[in-house]
């Protein structure tokens, strides 16, 4: 099957902060609200984050955007504007409006959990059904309070040991080659300054007053021994909405992607009433185009990797685009990001 392209636009919310999202496959809209910070171009190039997607968006048309201060969205001071549960709402509102979806499904995964289970109680009229995954009503409760303490000041102080720690917490299933991606992944993706923040309000939200307002039907999804959020607090989730349905599968990596992803699109998709299979494909390069990407990753310029190869600057130049369409990526960073995840 051919492989699925990801349409990236940009729009402003009511704060006048440029959002970047991305929109993927046809059908139904599924408005996704992502957790942990991200790069929709990044984690594109990333294999299993990208097959994740493509499993959500085979059948639907999959809305997904970089949280204000990440990725391709603007990125203003949380010291300016603080990070708050109405911003993360006003993204996710101009997302909405530009893509001009009236009614759709909505899913939210780890701290997005709490932002779409808010955006479903004040909005029932647009949202038809609600999955949550890995996510929890009242953060303080998450984690112990010295252990915040800790995680807090490890990420303001040293960000490069700090994305490395929260590799290993999120995503222990990870290979070395995922997890040294996702590592650099997350320092490129947003400042210390603000995946402080977004940790700070993981740690204070509490959306337990909204979840008896909420009247769509729901899933929350959790995998047992998840070593970031306990599974205690995703049954405390569905239990504050009425008629939830709550379903616990294996694994111990936080983000959804990581580990075997199968059992939560899975169950996704057949609570969207889609088949439990998708199509799909991942792309794949012949030999001289990983040799390429390699020196990609290497850091070369196209001058640079035509005397490597004993090829015209012309010749390499036509390589990286045609890596590029192959790949669906838009950037040389893209080509580095999938080389050494895959580690090739």
């Amino acid at each position: 099957m051919a492989q699925m392209g990801q349409r990236i636009a940009m729009t402003t919310s009511s704060a006048g902060t440029q959002i970047g999202y991305a929109v993927t496959g046809s059908g139904p809209p599924l408005v996704y609200v992502s957790g942990w910070l991200g790069h929709l171009e990044l984690g594109w190039a990333l294999p299993a984050e990208r097959a994740y997607y493509e499993a959500l968006a085979d059948g639907r048309t999959l809305i997904r955007y970089d949280k204000p201060g990440c990725g391709l969205s603007e990125r203003p001071s949380p010291k300016v504007t603080p990070y708050s549960l109405e911003q993360e709402l006003d993204a996710l509102r101009a997302v909405i409006a530009a893509t001009g979806v009236e009614r759709f499904d909505l899913m939210g995964a780890s701290l997005g959990a709490p932002v779409a289970a808010t955006w479903a109680a004040r909005q029932p009229a647009m949202v038809s059904r609600l999955v949550l995954y890995g996510g929890w009503a009242y953060g303080p409760e998450v984690a112990e309070p010295e252990i915040q303490r800790h995680v807090l000041g490890l990420v303001r102080q040293h960000w490069g040991l700090a994305s490395g720690l929260l590799a290993d917490v999120f995503a222990p299933d990870a290979d070395a080659a995922t997890r040294a991606a996702f590592t650099r992944y997350q320092r490129e993706s947003a400042s210390a300054e603000t995946a402080c923040a977004m940790l700070e309000l993981a740690y204070r939200v509490d959306v337990r007053g909204a979840l008896p307002r909420i009247g769509a039907p729901t899933l929350a999804v959790h995998r047992e021994r998840d070593r970031a959020v306990p599974i205690g607090q995703g049954r405390q989730l569905a239990d504050g909405i009425p008629g939830a349905r709550f379903a616990a599968i294996p694994g111990r990596s936080h983000l959804p992607y990581i580990g075997d992803a199968r059992p939560l699109t899975l169950a996704v998709r057949r609570f969207l009433g889609l088949p439990g299979r998708h199509r799909g494909a991942a792309p794949t390069l012949t030999a001289r185009q990983r040799e390429v990407a390699a020196l990609i990753a290497e850091g070369c310029t196209n001058r640079e990797i035509g005397k490597r190869l004993g090829i015209a600057e012309r010749s390499a130049e036509a390589h990286v685009e045609r890596i590029r369409y192959r790949m669906d990526f838009r950037s040389r960073a893209q080509i580095a990001a999938w080389y050494v995840a895959t580690g090739n």
